[in-house]
């Protein structure tokens, strides 16, 4: 018979599952440094010496990374997804913004439409309140920050799907737009008319979920990205013509 008999577990073998499950499910974030030794062993109710060992073992797996006098800290695992020859072939051509707008917009319609129809109320709450901040930013006059909680928004939208794996995909995407990979995100946010569409945008994805429509929130977030790819071309169409007229001027001074 398959059966045998079960085997009293190890307190540092828990806390190397619980805090697996926390990285897997988004709610420690990589570079998110931990609690200090005495205080995570108090709230997880272990020892030292089990919590050390775990916190090793972590270590051993790649999955955090200790900083000489700062702590420990969750490993930038979304850093290694793309490897730095491709990253930096994307930095160096301006098109792979596209087809990274492109896959955003399959990937985040899909998370919109889950989010709507699966997310648990507190990931609606969660989305609400972003999107609060984001009004508040917005009256502020604050590009920054505004842009800072528009990848939040977009985040928090990821995560109310409860797909672990598009989860951590759509991260590493959003490691990269911090990184300014894939263009400046903060040049969307510079113009005042372009900041209240974007704001309109985001509050009908938002209501969309809120209202639990699938189908309107999918569409909200294909429009959105829609929006966002045609102001990235007319900004690198303006930005062309700019230096086509930078150099004839530079050959109208020449000639003299």
């Amino acid at each position: 018979m398959p059966f045998h008999p079960i085997q009293p577990e190890k307190r540092s073998d828990a806390v190397v599952r619980q805090i697996e499950l926390l990285i897997l499910r988004g709610l420690l974030r990589p570079g998110e440094r931990l609690p200090a030794e005495r205080d995570l062993a108090e709230r997880m109710a272990v020892s030292r010496p089990s919590l050390r060992e775990a916190l090793a073992e972590l270590q051993g797996r790649g999955l955090l990374e200790t900083r000489a006098g700062s702590g420990v800290y969750v490993a930038d695992i979304l850093g290694a997804t793309l490897t730095p020859p491709l990253v930096a072939l994307m930095r160096r051509h301006e098109e792979a913004v596209f087809d990274y707008l492109s896959f955003r917009r399959d990937l985040e319609g899909q998370a919109a439409e889950r989010a709507a129809t699966e997310g648990l109320e507190a990931d609606l709450a969660l989305l609400d309140l972003l999107m609060n901040r984001m009004r508040a930013a917005h009256q502020s006059g604050d590009p920054g920050d505004e842009a800072r909680l528009d990848a939040e928004f977009h985040l928090a939208l990821l995560e109310a799907s409860h797909n672990i794996v598009l989860l951590h995909m759509m991260r590493a995407m959003f490691t990269l737009l911090r990184e300014g990979v894939f263009s400046n995100r903060d040049m969307l946010f510079v113009r005042a008319a372009t900041r209240d569409q974007l704001l309109d945008q985001h509050a009908e994805i938002n209501a969309a979920v809120q209202a639990r429509d699938g189908a309107r929130a999918r569409r909200a977030i294909e429009d959105h990205l829609d929006f966002v790819r045609d102001a990235y071309a007319a900004q690198i169409q303006e930005d062309q013509r700019a230096e086509i007229a930078g150099q004839k001027l530079d050959r109208a001074r020449e000639r003299k």
